[in-house]
């Protein structure tokens, strides 16, 4: 008898080794999600593949962390696991940050430096509201490079169960982007155009060294195309896309034939154009208004033979964002945010991999565009919201308008287009017609490719703190933030990577989340049927074993 036992074990545990063994041998999981939640997509895997080395990526999630944050933390394990079983040198850690509490102040201060930011997050439980802060961070590491990758994705009115799917949905991107952020070592170029009274580059200095991770950056003026313009052509024909951020002097006949054959010739562009002049600077130095007046840049009829028109008025949005505005004097002045019509605050719809999942945008004193028939497919990224009007210029601007409510029924010409794609093959301006100047090969009808205009200079616009340049898309006087650095990276990477990772943002995800309503009230009931019927089936399984047993062994 005992003999016949210890053999069934020996053969017990000889299969679970066996089973052991060929697991550790062969590695196969299966998704059964309804949304391939872990499934990695194929840029995702072939950028994972590149690494003949370890990498390393220390996540900030560890610890006492409150429950939303739990189920984000398990979704990035699961994430990374599936990352590893692509490429064995992809390794993770989980990491309390907090976890010294005699160092608590130092390590946040630390973290903050490095551009960390914590998550303030109200817990409650109980009864009992609390405050915790925690990093939705990680650090992907390989050889001498570190790159953060961010966890947390916010959306402005997001509750809690939309903050966690927005979070996960942005996961495999995330990662995926750091990924290819180390693994990067021939870039593609950006020029920044000049010579046009464009924004200084303090004001492009978050979003440039953004895409510096990227891209590598230089600088073309187009002042020399008066003296050399087919030396301009050529140095322009070294990037892969131009950036030209709110011109506010007019362009060339020469100027633009020199932007077209670098277009014709497949050279992407972002271009943002401000088609009035006005500027809250204006307003307050003006005693409370300014005039605001049409801006003549001499693009007219270089944006028509794309099938685009920039309308010198202004939007006035109910989907507003806020300035900040003074009363008061001295220790007593008190700063009050206001709503501020021509300062749209511009919701994506998710039609498109460049704005899909995104932070509303920012807008001052946008222009709205007219989408003209012809042969370029047109996209419309952006737009105003559906209680927007239009104004027309030269009209007088001023503080004033606070004081009067605006007359909803007026608001009646919405959905005004603010950003638009272009694509298709592009052809000159220029073709059939004189040319402003002599240059050599050049170009009429192109291959296939793709610009994006947006009709305001300042969604590229990062404030300044102390001379210091701050993120993009952030106000200072609101503390609000905005998703225009990431709307803007996301059209540059579009424009210059047509089959890789932006197309990931277009994965949707969704994960079911615990009803916050009927926790409390269920509480009890859930506890009994997870913990009590356990045990109760537990205990009734013993005694019927145990009468068996007996009457068994009793015969």
């Amino acid at each position: 008898m005992n003999r016949k036992l210890l053999i069934s074990a020996l053969k017990a545990i000889a299969l679970v080794l066996v089973m052991n063994l060929l697991g550790s041998l062969v590695y196969a999981r299966l998704d059964l999600t309804e949304d391939k939640r872990y499934t990695l997509s194929q840029p995702a895997v072939e950028v994972a593949q590149k690494f003949d080395g370890p990498v390393i990526i220390d996540v900030l999630l560890d610890g006492n962390i409150p429950p939303e944050f739990s189920r984000l933390k398990s979704e990035t394990i699961q994430l990374l696991e599936s990352f590893s079983s692509k490429n064995k040198n992809i390794k993770y850690n989980l990491v309390d940050p907090l976890q010294d509490e005699g160092q608590v102040q130092e390590t946040i201060a630390e973290l903050q430096k490095l551009g960390l930011q914590p998550a303030n997050v109200t817990v409650e439980e109980n009864g009992r509201v609390s405050q915790e802060l925690v990093f939705p961070w990680a650090l992907a590491n390989y050889r001498d490079k570190t790159v953060k990758v961010p966890l947390l994705k916010n959306k402005l009115g997001s509750t809690s169960e939309e903050r966690i799917n927005n979070s996960v949905q942005q996961l495999e991107y995330a990662f995926a982007d750091a990924f290819t952020k180390l693994s990067t070592i021939e870039k593609k170029s950006v020029a920044v155009i000049k010579g046009n009274a464009q924004l200084e580059d303090i004001y492009l200095a978050d979003y440039l060294s953004t895409i510096r991770d990227y891209y590598n950056i230089g600088a073309i003026t187009l002042d020399s195309v008066a003296t050399n313009p087919q030396k301009v052509l050529d140095q322009l024909k070294g990037f892969d896309l131009a950036l030209i951020a709110k011109p506010t002097e007019p362009f060339s006949d020469e100027e633009k034939y020199v932007m077209d054959q670098f277009m014709v010739n497949g050279g992407k562009t972002i271009w943002l154009v401000d088609q009035v002049a006005i500027e809250m600077d204006s307003i307050y130095k003006g005693g409370g208004s300014a005039m605001a007046l049409p801006r003549e840049l001499n693009l007219k009829d270089f944006f028509f033979n794309y099938g685009l028109r920039i309308n010198p008025v202004l939007v006035n949005d109910l989907y507003f964002t806020q300035i900040v505005l003074a009363t008061g004097e001295g220790n007593d002045s008190q700063y009050n945010p206001v709503p501020w019509y021509y300062h749209p605050m511009v919701f994506s719809r998710n039609s498109h991999p460049i704005n899909t999942n995104i932070e509303a945008v920012r807008f001052q004193f946008a222009t709205p565009m007219e989408i003209l028939e012809n042969d370029y497919g047109k996209t419309v990224l952006l737009m105003s919201s559906p209680l927007s009007k239009t104004e027309g210029v030269p009209t007088q601007i001023g503080l004033d308008i606070l004081n009067t409510p605006p007359d909803r029924e007026s608001y009646n010409k919405g959905n005004q287009p603010l950003a638009v794609l272009v694509e298709g093959n592009f052809v000159s301006m220029y073709e059939n017609r004189i040319k402003p100047l002599e240059l050599e090969k050049n170009v009429e009808v192109g291959g296939s490719n793709k610009m994006v205009v947006i009709s305001d200079g300042d969604v590229i616009k990062n404030q300044l703190r102390n001379g210091r340049p701050l993120e993009l898309g952030y106000d200072k006087w609101t503390n609000s933030f905005y998703g225009n650095k990431e709307f803007l990276v996301n059209c540059t990477n579009y424009l210059l990577d047509d089959d890789g990772l932006i197309n990931i943002r277009n994965k949707k995800v969704s994960i079911p989340m615990l009803d916050a309503q009927k926790i409390p009230a269920e509480k009890t009931k859930w506890q009994l049927l997870n913990i009590g019927v356990p045990v109760v089936l537990t205990l009734c399984f013993g005694i019927f074993f145990n009468l068996y047993r007996k009457r068994k062994f009793t015969r």
